[in-house]
C-alpha cells in the first residue's frame, strides 16, 4: 500500500519505510485528514534509551513465508527498527513455498545485530545438521538485546543450545521435533508465544506475528503495540497463554 502511494504522487526511488512515513503524513496533513497519525510507522515512538536497532531474520532453504513476513510487517513499520535479511551466503534464499527471497547480508558481513529471529519451515531438520548456522547463532547469542524464533525455529535455537535451563514453545505439530533437540529447556505446550529473559520463542506460524508485536511492545509500549496492530488491521492476540492450539 505504500509504495501505490508513492506511485499516484509521481515519487519515484523511495523505500517502503519512506513512503510509508514520511510521504504518507505529509499527503495525509495536506489533505487535511484527521486520520494522519494512523500511519502504521507514526503509531510508535522511539524509544528515549536506543534509538536505533537492528533486526536480523535468519533465512535458510526450506524457510516458512509466514514466520518471516508476519514479524517482518510489524517490525519494519516501527521507526527506529531496521530490518535486515541475512542467511550464510548473501543472495535469493527459497521459502518452502517456493517463493525466494533476498539476504542482501552473510553471517559474516551482517554487522552488529540487536534482535535477531529464527522462523521454521520444513527446511528446520536440514538446519538442524548446518554447523555454520548454529555456530552463528552461538555468536550472536553472545551480543544481541533479543534472541526470538517463530515456529519451528525454537528447535534450531535449542539444537545450538541457546535455551537449555530456559522456558520455550514451538509448532504444536512438530514439538516432539523441538522437545528432541534439549531435554533440558522446559518445553511449554500451551503458549501462542514465551518470553524468558532475552529469549522469545513462539508457536507455530502465525503466532510469530503475535510474538512481534510482543516484542515491540516490551520495547517500545503496550500502546503502541496495539495502535500499531490496530493500523495494520490485525487482530493482536497479545496474551501469550491465550492458546488456541494448545497441546493436552
Amino acid at each position: 500500500m505504500r509504495q501505490i502511494f508513492g506511485n499516484r504522487l509521481g515519487v519515484q526511488r523511495l523505500s517502503p519505510r519512506a513512503v510509508g512515513s514520511a510521504v504518507f503524513l505529509a499527503v495525509m496533513a495536506i489533505a487535511g485528514s484527521s486520520q494522519a497519525a494512523a500511519t502504521p510507522s507514526a503509531m510508535i515512538e522511539a524509544p528515549a534509551r536506543k534509538a536505533h536497532r537492528v533486526v536480523g531474520v535468519v533465512l535458510y532453504p526450506g524457510f516458512e513465508v509466514l514466520d518471516v513476513f508476519g514479524p517482518v510487517e510489524m517490525w519494519a513499520n516501527v521507526p527506529g527498527m531496521k530490518v535486515v535479511m541475512l542467511a550464510e551466503h548473501a543472495g535469493p534464499v527459497r521459502s518452502a513455498q517456493g517463493v525466494e527471497v533476498i539476504a542482501t547480508h552473510d553471517f559474516a558481513t551482517v554487522g552488529d545485530i540487536d534482535v535477531l529471529m529464527v522462523p521454521g519451515g520444513v527446511g528446520t531438520f536440514k538446519a538442524l545438521k548446518d554447523k555454520p548456522l548454529l555456530d552463528f547463532l552461538r555468536a550472536q547469542d553472545q551480543q544481541v538485546e533479543l534472541m526470538t524464533s517463530v515456529c519451528t525455529g525454537s528447535a534450531i535455537l535449542a539444537k545450538a543450545g541457546l535455551l537449555h535451563g530456559h522456558r520455550a514453545t514451538s509448532n504444536k505439530a512438530y514439538f516432539k521435533l523441538a522437545e528432541a533437540q534439549d531435554d533440558g529447556v522446559t518445553w511449554v505446550r500451551k503458549a501462542r508465544w514465551v518470553e524468558d529473559g532475552k529469549y522469545i520463542t513462539s508457536s507455530g506460524v502465525s503466532a510469530g506475528t503475535d510474538m512481534a508485536l510482543g516484542v515491540v511492545a516490551r520495547l517500545y509500549g503496550l500502546d503502541g503495540a496495539r495502535r500499531l496492530a490496530r493500523s495494520l488491521e490485525y487482530q493482536w492476540s497479545e496474551d501469550p497463554n491465550l492458546d488456541p492450539f494448545a497441546l493436552p
